[in-house]
């Protein structure tokens, strides 16, 4: 089957993964509408949902969908139209609507392709729904798989903090279909990776994000943890810190001229420098290879 699998070009790419609750949200997606309009209090509804997935040995985001599902029988249906719907009522950290294409034209400045991926627990269709879905090249979130009528019948796709490294890995090789495993492990040489995790960023908030953090830093990456700007409140990320998850913090803010803003574009300034030599090293090993 042909997946589409992209390859390294002329344009160094860097690529920025998010996960997307309390790191592009202040909140769980879910508590934005949804959990209200079933008539449950935010809490309980979490509370029941971990119940069931301790009682069945079961995955907690598995556990979460299956209660959405649940809690909405009787009051509505649960359709994908509907869950975009509940989506673009998200509430975003300020100036994540206008972050995106700022970045991206920073990067076109230096000669970098700057791609935008979304790896997150929350669910797809949501993030789907916002108005900042069409700037991310993949999203990478739990989903539903729908009936003819729009209605979910089973799961799609879970995804929790341990199984969120896998797409890291599909991002640098430019596997980015689900469902390509013979392409995800297939062995590239590191001058052909399309993008070389050292030239991935991943911002997140929390221990959900450790597995990725750390894999992005143990090869060079960029690992960024964010807190909320208007509760200031520092302690994961000090803690992140303090366990060599992450190199950086700064507060959720997307605004032009703030911290999160300087930091990407300290990144893309080192990227561009960084390939650069880079580009120099392959021509050497290129001419080894060919008069050896």
């Amino acid at each position: 089957m042909n997946y589409g699998r992209l390859k390294k070009g002329n344009t160094p790419v860097l690529a920025v993964c998010y996960d997307f609750d309390r790191t592009l949200t202040p909140g769980d997606m879910q508590a934005q509408g949804f959990i209200q309009s079933v008539g449950e209090d935010v809490n309980e509804f979490w509370r029941q949902s971990n119940k069931l997935a301790v009682e069945n040995d079961m995955d907690m985001n598995l556990a979460y969908m299956l209660t959405m599902v649940k809690k909405a029988k009787g009051k509505f249906y649960v359709t994908r139209r509907a869950l975009n719907e509940y989506g673009a009522k998200i509430e975003l950290y300020r100036g994540a609507e206008g972050w995106f294409g700022r970045i991206d034209e920073y990067g076109r400045e230096r000669g970098i392709c700057v791609e935008h991926y979304i790896i997150s627990s929350g669910l797809k269709e949501m993030i789907e729904g916002t108005a900042i879905a069409r700037h991310f090249k993949k999203i990478y979130a739990s989903a539903f798989c729908y009936d003819e009528d729009g209605v979910p019948v089973w799961p799609a796709q879970a995804i929790n903090y341990t199984n969120k490294t896998q797409f890291l890995f599909r991002i640098e090789k430019g596997c980015l279909d689900i469902n390509d495993h013979e392409g995800v492990n297939e062995y590239i040489r590191p001058e052909e990776l399309r993008v070389p995790l050292r030239n991935v960023v991943y911002i997140g908030d929390s221990d959900t994000d450790i597995p990725c953090m750390k894999l992005v830093n143990s090869y060079g990456g960029h690992a960024i943890g964010v807190f909320d700007p208007e509760k200031k409140d520092k302690q994961k990320v000090f803690r992140l810190m303090a366990n060599n998850r992450i190199r950086y913090f700064a507060p959720a803010d997307y605004s032009e001229g703030g911290e999160l803003d300087g930091l990407l574009k300290a990144v893309i300034d080192k990227t561009a420098a960084y390939e650069k030599l880079e580009e120099r090293h392959v021509e050497n090993l290129g001419e080894m290879r060919k008069n050896s």
